[in-house]
This record gives structure tokens, C-alpha cells and sequence, in this order.
């Protein structure tokens, strides 16, 4: 079995491209499920298993209140194993080939609205000092390029142009993309990276963004920079760099973009997973149409 989870690892590494935390996930909850299966049907190798005992899993699951959101991203885990299985011909049908996934109720990611995030950009305007700088270049950045956390984490130095204006990323599966910086931005690249040779030791030198103390940064402190800041001026639930991400393409459709240009710049591979953000602006068209037909103001 232990043959069989390495390969599949590398699989996911080698050709599927997922990035380390999401091959972590998966890898988790297939031991997960190996360690149930072992504990209640005596059987230490999952490779040959039939529904019912994945089934049992799934009852226990929802038994110890793990969500249905929860115990589907588990299944997907499990059944992208036994794909793979099926792919190296090491078992004929998969034990989920009929599985259907558990309901779940549709999330509404809320945006900021422009006046949100005006109010934190007009906030942290007077910046002095690396943290300060380098704090409101991320949160504008989030917000002029849509580019995921982890994007932003793990952007090069050698990746920013500046003469051309653009920016080089490298979204999920290495996949990489050009982003347009906007020039009202610009200077605070040029103030940054003066700041930043003013750091007396830097670590990860190969990174644009870094802490103080010249390291990488990391996703708790994206997470919360974001969130502090943001909590200020909204009482939304959620406020992350992630509604941030779609506060952007939200926006740029609701002033005109097309969701073809908004899929590129999201990085997305269909527009099924860009259709995602067009509720905002369906409820954006709804005002303008009842403002602007002579049928709406009656």
C-alpha cells in the first residue's frame, strides 16, 4: 500500500503539478480513511475496497459533525487516488464510480465594496518605513491584479518588470502568467525595494516580499494583514486575501470588463470557475437597468 500512496504522490507532484499543500490534503485523508478501514474492517490495504466501507467512512464522518463541504473535499481526495489507481492498471473499477457527492448549500463569497477598500487604501496612504510600505503595496497589489495569496507569497524579485510594467506569477500547477501593473502602483514597487535594501539581513533574497527579519513570508500573516486591516472599515464575515481576489474581478465586471479578460487575469483555466464571480455584477446590472430604463422609475 505504502508503494502505491509514494507513487501516487509523485503523480500528484510530477504530472498533475498541485502544489505541496494541496498533495499534503490529499494524502491526509487518504490515510485518514486507510486508519478507519483498518480499525473497523481489519484491512490495512485500501487498494481493494468496496463502497459500503467507504461508505461506513462517509456515516462516520457526518456522525462526528465534520461538514458536508468537509466530508465531499475527502471523497474527492479518495476517488482522485482510485483514478489513478485505475490509471496504472492497478484495479478495474473504481469503489466510487457511483458515488454521488453529499449536498451542500451555495456560499456567496460577498466583495468589498469600492468604498471599502478606498477607505483602507486612504488609511495606510501615509506610509513610512518598510512595514508600512511594503503592508499597503500588498494590499494594493491584491487588489489591482487578483493574483491568489500564494501567488503573491512566493513572487520572484527577478519576476517584476517594471520598465514594461508587468509581473510574472506562477498560479496552481506552475502554470505561469503576465499581469499588468498599473502605473498608480509603480512608485510603490520603487519605494519598497529601496526599503528593502535598507533590511540589515536578508534570508530569502530571492523573494520580493519579506518580513523584517529578511524571510519569506507566510500565509498567517497574509491572512491577517488583510483581515485587521479590512475590519476596520467592513463587517463583512469574511475578510481575507481570497475576498479580496474577488473584490477584483467583481469590480473590474461591474465597470465593463468582459469574463473572458477577467478569466486570463484570474489565472482560471475555464470560465465555468471565473462565472463564479458574476453575481455581484448581475445584482450590479440589476441597479443600473432600474435606474436608467423610464420602466424602472415607475
Amino acid at each position: 500500500m505504502s508503494t502505491n500512496k509514494d507513487a501516487f504522490r509523485d503523480y500528484l507532484c510530477l504530472e498533475k503539478k498541485y502544489s505541496s499543500h494541496t498533495i499534503t490534503a490529499y494524502c491526509k485523508d487518504i490515510n485518514s480513511f486507510e486508519s478507519f478501514n483498518k480499525l473497523h474492517f481489519d484491512q490495512e490495504n485500501i487498494d481493494q475496497v468496496h463502497y459500503g466501507q467507504i461508505r461506513n467512512w462517509i456515516v462516520s464522518l457526518v456522525d462526528d459533525s465534520v461538514s458536508n463541504v468537509s466530508v465531499n473535499r475527502k471523497i474527492a481526495s479518495l476517488k482522485a487516488f482510485y483514478k489513478f489507481l485505475l490509471k496504472t492498471k492497478q484495479i478495474r473499477v473504481s469503489p466510487l464510480l457511483k458515488h454521488k457527492a453529499l449536498k451542500t448549500p451555495k456560499v456567496i463569497q460577498i466583495p468589498f465594496s469600492e468604498k471599502e477598500v478606498l477607505a483602507v487604501l486612504d488609511q495606510i496612504q501615509n506610509t513610512i518605513g518598510f512595514e508600512e510600505v511594503r503592508n499597503k503595496l500588498i494590499i494594493d497589489l491584491f487588489y489591482t491584479t487578483g493574483m491568489r495569496r500564494a501567488e503573491l507569497i512566493n513572487l520572484q524579485i527577478a519576476n517584476i518588470n517594471l520598465s514594461s510594467g508587468t509581473i510574472k506569477v506562477l498560479g496552481k500547477r506552475n502554470k505561469e502568467r503576465i499581469l499588468p501593473v498599473l502605473s498608480i502602483i509603480t512608485d510603490q514597487f520603487s519605494l519598497y525595494l529601496y526599503e528593502r535594501t535598507l533590511l540589515s539581513d536578508i534570508v530569502d533574497n530571492n523573494y520580493f516580499f519579506l518580513t523584517k527579519k529578511g524571510l519569506k513570508l507566510n500565509d498567517s500573516f497574509v491572512y491577517r494583514l488583510i483581515n485587521s486591516n479590512f475590519s476596520v472599515v467592513s463587517e463583512k464575515v469574511k475578510k481575507s486575501p481570497h475576498i479580496l481576489r474577488h473584490t477584483f474581478a467583481t469590480h473590474l465586471l461591474n465597470n465593463g470588463a468582459d469574463l473572458n479578460s477577467v478569466k486570463e487575469l484570474l489565472g482560471h483555466s475555464s470560465l465555468a470557475s471565473t462565472q463564479v464571480y458574476t453575481h455581484s455584477s448581475l445584482s450590479e446590472l440589476k441597479n443600473v437597468h432600474k435606474d436608467a430604463h423610464p420602466r424602472g422609475q415607475k
